[in-house]
């Protein structure tokens, strides 16, 4: 991940609002807004504990972690913080094993609430941590990074990486609640702002051509950093995955069509080695993939393909996939994408457009596939 930008002048405050998601029990607000991490009231609804665990990297903890464990204070006697090394490639047992070191390290019950500070590998990783620990201990996600408030941080899929494959190792575990300060996205390098524009748009084509539209008006704006465009791409990205979620909590069916672009992305990801390739880059270039994919199976047109490829360059996003392999490289994406989750019985489930602004998930033949990666990779 590179680098975080220092916070500059602070951004036009926005009014916060509130996304749920209703999962009976389980259910959980989503705080959108500015000047949130700060705030006391901001935690005040959590669960009580003598003791809360702030998890964050080394890029994310200097910028935020003491703001945040400043607002805790009125609220827990015990904080303590531990910091992970930062990127995708640190998504392993091992970086696992540091957040349970400090818990058991600092003699931690089973009501210590864990705090996720960071984007979605810190948000992923701290959330498969309270699953395991003491089989069960309460969460918070506050994402900072555009790609964890739109995406990662909402809905309870938390994970680690297996060198074979991406998030194939974890548990459906929800937080508490999800707080999204914008004010954090000040911080981001254009790189990983963009990466988080991939986790917005592919919410369009799936779900609402409406957003489409409006992404194509408003992308300047996006890129630019604007903070009300900001507010609504992530009030209306949490609303449809909360919506999504609501349905299907364990991605038993309708849930998988959130994985638009996913499919080649993860191969990309896996292929390249994590890290190499931001997860919304893999998934920009898997979702032109995708839509190419729908248009030779005749769910949609080639216009709209068009479209959807200048949008996500205009993201600042790869359109072209990468080659995994010199000499099959068709070949070498149909390896990895069998061990995607959604596959079933060695056949690969793709998540297409069709027709616009809904989605379905099916399978292809494989010569079909190796068609559209030889046709999107070169």
């Amino acid at each position: 991940m590179s680098a975080l930008i220092q916070p500059s002048q602070s951004i036009q405050a926005v009014a916060p609002q509130t996304v749920h998601i209703f999962l009976g029990d389980r259910s959980y607000p989503i705080a959108i807004g500015t000047q949130l991490l700060d705030n006391p009231a901001t935690w005040a609804d959590l669960p009580r504990a003598a003791t809360a665990l702030i998890v964050t990297n080394t890029t994310v903890g200097p910028l935020y972690a003491q703001r945040l464990k400043t607002a805790l204070q009125s609220h827990y006697a015990t904080i303590h913080t531990v910091v992970l090394p930062d990127g995708e490639a640190f998504k392993t047992w091992e970086t696992l094993n540091l957040i349970f070191d400090a818990l058991l390290g600092h003699g931690c019950d089973r009501k210590t609430v864990l705090f996720a500070l960071g984007g979605g590998v810190v948000g992923d990783m701290t959330g498969f941590a309270a699953a395991s620990y003491m089989r069960g201990v309460p969460f918070v996600q506050v994402p900072t990074t555009l790609l964890a408030q739109v995406d990662s941080s909402v809905g309870g899929k938390t994970a680690i990486n297996h060198p074979l494959g991406k998030n194939m190792v974890g548990a459906f575990y929800q937080p508490c609640k999800v707080v999204c300060d914008l004010d954090t996205l000040t911080t981001l390098p254009p790189r990983e702002l963009s990466a988080g524009l991939a986790e917005v748009i592919k919410y369009g084509p799936i779900a609402d051509m409406a957003l489409l539209d409006w992404l194509d008006a408003h992308m300047d704006a996006l890129r630019a950093g604007d903070v009300a465009a900001l507010a609504h791409a992530v009030q209306r990205s949490c609303e449809i995955k909360a919506h999504v979620v609501g349905q299907d909590e364990r991605e038993a069916g309708l849930r998988a069509i959130l994985n638009f672009g996913h499919t080649f992305g993860h191969a990309i990801e896996a292929g390249m080695g994590y890290g190499a390739w931001l997860h919304g880059e893999g998934v920009g270039s898997g979702m032109v993939m995708a839509a190419h994919l729908s248009q030779r199976l005749g769910l949609i047109d080639m216009a709209l393909v068009q479209r959807l490829t200048q949008l996500i360059q205009r993201a600042g996003l790869p359109t072209v996939g990468a080659v995994l392999d010199a000499t099959d490289n068709a070949g070498r994406y149909l390896q990895l994408m069998r061990v995607d989750k959604k596959a079933e019985a060695g056949e690969i489930k793709f998540v297409l457009i069709g027709p616009p602004g809904s989605a379905t998930v099916r399978g292809a033949p494989d010569a079909l596939v190796r068609a559209v990666v030889d046709a999107c990779c070169s």
